[in-house]
């Protein structure tokens, strides 16, 4: 585990058990954990140091407290999210199964009746997230489960 890690670990040890790392994005790094109060597996998203002092807290701030705003069955809800240390994170489920990058990668071409529901259940989460304002400025295949 890097610096980082191990005082993130020490500090929500209390809370969360980190367990390993799930992915990197541009701007954070995202970690299965175990949610010690309510006995479940997580996902807690990490801002990255280096992001953080290039680009700056406040735009990860932002995100968590636009993913705050949203109540959607196709948009992951925020458990929780604090700075321990300097250190943002927010925590959100875990969600099992493939991306649709993941998919399309071992499919080459989705049926269409799965590509119709697929994105007939992101415009509605798009559209529910515009309705509050919020623009994600991120959406690609990785991102869709």
């Amino acid at each position: 585990m890097t610096p980082v890690v191990e005082r993130l670990a020490a500090v929500l040890a209390d809370r969360y058990r980190l367990e390993r790392e799930l992915g990197q994005g541009g701007m954070a790094t995202v970690y299965l954990a175990h949610d010690r109060k309510h006995d479940r597996p997580v996902a807690i998203k990490v801002l990255r140091d280096d992001v953080a002092q290039s680009v700056g807290r406040d735009r990860f701030l932002r995100e968590i407290q636009l993913a705050a705003k949203l109540s959607h069955p196709h948009i992951l809800p925020l458990y929780d999210s604090g700075d321990p240390d300097g250190t943002l994170f927010y925590v959100m489920p875990v969600v099992q199964g493939q991306s649709l990058r993941e998919q399309l990668e071992t499919q080459r071409q989705l049926p269409i009746a799965d590509a119709v529901r697929i994105a007939s259940e992101v415009a509605g989460a798009l559209d529910h997230a515009h309705r509050l304002g919020i623009i994600h400025r991120d959406i690609k295949p990785e991102n869709i489960m």
